[in-house]
């Protein structure tokens, strides 16, 4: 079996910039169109890397990152479920891989790392992305019929769960 051109590791603290990078690249690769421009246009890079810095130290082992060599190329972080009523214990806070990689098995290797198939699990996804949602029907997550509108964009989020 050939072995992908990727690797997964923990966040260490010489990719948190390249982790802040790819965050950004992904979300205008993924949500033109679905998110304002001015939300797109408006991520900074130091700032970012600042925000993930923190999860970093303060959540050892929550974030992994795909990596080619030395390049970022997509990432997943997971904590405790931050509902207000939980109906798991964890949460898939992101996952993001850059669209060069799309259907590699990036996102697949990630999420295994990030969150084992044992582990009950729930996330929030634009109802509006069709291809995430069946990506992660794939690793027997389901809709549980929990709609929000996310926190900066008028779009509507859908929950999924793993039980």
């Amino acid at each position: 079996m050939t072995q992908p051109a990727w690797r997964i590791a923990p966040l260490p603290a010489e990719y948190v910039h390249g982790l802040a990078e790819c965050h950004i690249a992904c979300w205008r690769e993924a949500y033109r169109g679905l998110v304002p421009d001015h939300i797109l246009d408006a991520f900074e890079v130091e700032r970012r890397a600042e925000q993930w810095e923190r999860v970093r130290v303060r959540y050892p082992g929550s974030t992994y990152v795909a990596l080619v060599e030395d390049e970022v190329i997509g990432f997943a972080s997971v904590g405790a479920a931050r509902d207000e009523s939980p109906v798991t214990p964890t949460e898939l806070n992101a996952l993001y891989v850059r669209a060069t990689w799309y259907g590699t098995g990036v996102a697949h290797d990630l999420i295994r790392a990030a969150v084992p198939p044992d582990i009950p699990c729930s996330l929030w996804v634009f109802e509006k992305n069709p291809r995430a949602q069946a990506f992660y029907r794939k690793h027997r997550f389901e809709l549980d019929g929990t709609s929000r509108i996310e926190a900066f964009t008028p779009a509507v989020e859908v929950r999924m769960v793993r039980r």
